[in-house]
């Protein structure tokens, strides 16, 4: 067995230091190391060069830039290149050697999306235009200051929501002419069916921020129903008309959408209820964090469907807290394309798109994923010090898996053997035993580190 890299990454950070981690300026990995080498140093140094089992590179926790270079494969980088950007990146600069093919990207982040910046708040989104692969889905990331209101406004989309932080008040208005009002916080979720009008606040100190998800990739937030639009490009006499009120009240009236503006500071809800208040038969917000979760001997999966929160038809969720080195074990959807937001920590995910075409992708916080439906894939936290939170997001009304350990339980061991291991029948004997619980574990912990402990315990 090869030794972990872990133990050579010591004596080698502090050779690489002077050209892994130099000023932002540095445009080339090749300046003058301290004992004045050039060029070759850091292959020779490189602690990652020989790992025949491809296990992940954390550049952050190991302090060691990646490079290009795998098994005697590849040398160094002599051209300019954007350092951080290869931190961020490990397994495109140095991709494991079970990538094989052609992928799309299939990787976005929130920082490279157009920031729209308004009265007390802001807004990005990461649509089908950003990633060609976001398909099914779209997401906003938006922040509302205190007392910052988003427009009273609907869309053609259905809107899901959860709550990064900070407190938001929500109302709605449902087709029976019921009202919801509803203040929720961090881990919180909203959902507003296609064409249900809706507002939102910022409330407390610091007001909120949250993603939105809408059920289709070409959604733009800039396409929205507004209020205040739709006033301005309608005649007045129409309007008074329709509110019997003289059509002059209406000539003060903002002519252009509001989108996000400072508001007047909300009292409560009890107190802001209008005189003919009728509560709606919808519940339009759900405590997503409250939610029962699936243990896993690596973290946990709190999953939130139309089972456990009716009116949320078009997206299901799963939220999962992944402890350090664990992995979400290997498997796919069936039933939609996964679009995934990282919150917290740095994960690897491998993607198996069949044919023999496979790719890694790495994520950090503010990232988006895509995983097209039926791709097998893992995601793994990088880290082995900081727990990574994921939310999976669906373009469904149930959240679907299939278990890549669960199904090698549940299917004849003769012939599991017969697939993996025909030519090894004493590893086949001790993978059976490994899988005959058949127990699915959505979030595994961290298992093998390089030495033979895994198969040590599948032979108890």
């Amino acid at each position: 067995m090869v030794p972990r890299p872990s133990a050579l990454v010591a004596s080698a950070a502090a050779l690489l230091s002077t050209t892994a981690f130099a000023a932002p300026t540095r445009s080339s990995y090749q300046e003058p190391l301290e004992d004045g080498t050039l060029g070759e140093a850091p292959v020779a140094k490189y602690p990652f060069k020989n790992d025949p089992y491809d296990r992940k590179h954390d550049t952050y926790g190991d302090g060691v830039q990646p490079l290009p270079i795998r098994n005697g494969h590849g040398t160094s980088v002599l051209g300019p290149v954007n350092l951080d950007r290869d931190r961020q990146n490990p397994d495109l600069v140095r991709p494991p050697s079970t990538d094989h093919g052609i992928l799309p990207n299939l990787r976005w982040s929130f920082s490279d999306s157009h920031i729209r910046i308004e009265e007390g708040g802001w807004t990005r989104q990461t649509t089908v235009r950003e990633l060609a692969a976001s398909k099914e889905i779209a997401g906003v990331n938006m922040r509302l200051d205190a007392g910052v209101i988003r427009e009273l406004h609907w869309h053609k989309e259905a809107e899901w929501a959860y709550v990064l932080d900070g407190k938001v008040r929500v109302t709605a208005f449902d087709t029976d002419g019921g009202s919801f009002m509803d203040d929720l916080e961090k881990g919180d979720l909203w959902y507003f069916p296609s064409g249900h009008p809706h507002s939102l606040q910022g409330l407390g100190e610091n007001g909120t921020e949250f993603l939105l998800i809408f059920d289709s990739g070409d959604f733009s937030e800039d396409s929205t129903f507004l209020l205040n639009e739709w006033i301005e490009h309608t005649p007045k006499a129409v309007v008074a008309e329709n509110f019997r009120l003289p059509p002059e009240m209406f000539e003060n009236i903002h002519e252009k959408d509001r989108y996000i503006f400072q508001g007047s500071i909300p009292d409560s809800i009890d107190k802001e209820k209008p005189r003919a208040f009728k509560r709606s038969k919808h519940q339009y917000t759900h405590h997503m964090l409250d939610t029962p979760a699936q243990k896993g001997s690596g973290g946990q999966a709190k999953i939130v469907d139309s089972k456990n929160f009716p009116i949320s038809k078009t997206i299901a969720a799963g939220h999962l807290d992944i402890e350090p080195g664990a992995l979400r074990e290997m498997h796919w959807h069936p039933n939609a394309d996964e679009w995934s937001f990282f919150i917290r920590g740095r994960a690897r995910v491998t993607i198996f798109a069949a044919e023999g075409n496979a790719r890694t992708f790495d994520y950090m916080a503010g990232d988006v994923g895509v995983v097209p439906r039926n791709m097998g894939h893992f995601i793994e936290n990088l880290s082995d010090d900081e727990p990574l939170e994921v939310l999976e997001i669906f373009r469904a009304d149930e959240f679907q898996d299939f278990s890549l350990f669960q199904w090698m339980g549940e299917t004849p061991q003769r012939l599991v053997r017969d697939h993996l291991f025909q030519h090894d029948p004493k590893s086949g004997e001790k993978f059976s035993k490994m899988v005959e619980s058949a127990e699915k574990d959505v979030i595994k912990s961290q298992y093998y580190d390089g030495k033979d402990e895994g198969l040590e315990k599948a032979e108890l």
